[in-house]
């Protein structure tokens, strides 16, 4: 289909964009890989677009007291590429590298993959299980919203209409920690039918987050409960499984049931906690 018939303007600076979306009903455009299919299927309907991907502001990744921040505009290959990245968090190493091709990993940002909060997208779950913040801006002010609050629902999140995602704050795990990010993909579009991000500190403690498996994405706080603190064998590992999903709304469509879906999930976060063991 054809997107209704909408304003187009390319902003040099955050405080441009912000401008702009104070003043109307306009929408952020980075890499465009989730907004232009919604308004293709006029789903999403703006009367206006805010091109950012060019602000440098928003562009790259850096070590910073104690934390990994990467700003918005980052491209997924961008992270799939950063030595920062690699060292600290190389879950996210893992998930860059399954985002969709190489055309989309070129284009496409993960403050958008955020700001679209896609069910079925692959951030939303290394956000979770890495515990981020995430830094927002609008006109008016700025505010942090922890990762594990920012999502609402399917496609919904904290974010505003006029704000703008501007970075994502990661404290560093510290040495010993291991991580792991594994995905069963639809093979056509590669989003994920389930996904599961695991991280594990040195003193056991344990984060583990789904995407692809419910309305939104999901801290599995039943099995971090039953697997913080103890050793991760077989024996712990059938506990976490049996209480995982617990009070879960478990989705089902034409690429998965419900039941085959919340199969899925047991087998790859058994896998996940396996590789972190």
């Amino acid at each position: 289909m054809i997107p209704v018939a909408f304003e187009y303007q390319k902003a040099k600076t955050v405080d441009e964009a912000l401008s702009v979306l104070s003043n109307g009903e306009a929408k952020i455009l980075a890499g465009g890989y989730s907004l232009v299919p919604a308004m293709k299927l006029r789903i999403s309907r703006p009367s206006k677009l805010v091109d950012i991907a060019g602000i440098e502001e928003l562009k790259g990744i850096d070590e910073e007291d104690g934390q990994v921040i990467i700003r918005s505009g980052t491209t997924h290959n961008e992270i799939l590429r950063n030595d920062i990245i690699r060292r600290h968090l190389p879950f996210f190493i893992q998930a860059a590298g399954t985002i969709g091709d190489t055309q989309v990993r070129n284009r496409g940002t993960i403050g958008g993959s955020l700001a679209h909060a896609d069910p079925a997208a692959d951030w939303p779950a290394l956000v979770l299980a890495a515990d981020a913040t995430l830094e927002v801006r609008s006109s008016a002010k700025n505010r942090n919203i922890k990762a594990t609050d920012f999502f609402t629902g399917s496609f919904s999140t904290q974010l505003q209409d006029d704000e703008i995602i501007t970075a994502i704050r990661i404290n560093i795990p510290p040495g010993g920690a291991r991580s792991v990010y594994l995905n069963f993909e639809q093979p056509a579009s590669r989003f994920a039918i389930v996904g599961c991000a695991v991280l594990r500190y040195p003193d056991r403690r344990i984060n583990i987050a789904f995407t692809g498996v419910a309305e939104m994405p999901f801290r599995d706080t039943s099995s971090e409960r039953e697997l913080s603190g103890k050793d991760i064998n077989a024996e712990n590992i059938a506990r976490a499984l049996d209480v995982s999903l617990r009070d879960i709304d478990i989705s089902g469509d034409h690429f998965a049931s419900a039941e085959y879906r919340k199969h899925l999930a047991k087998v790859y976060l058994k896998k996940s906690l396996e590789a972190v063991a």
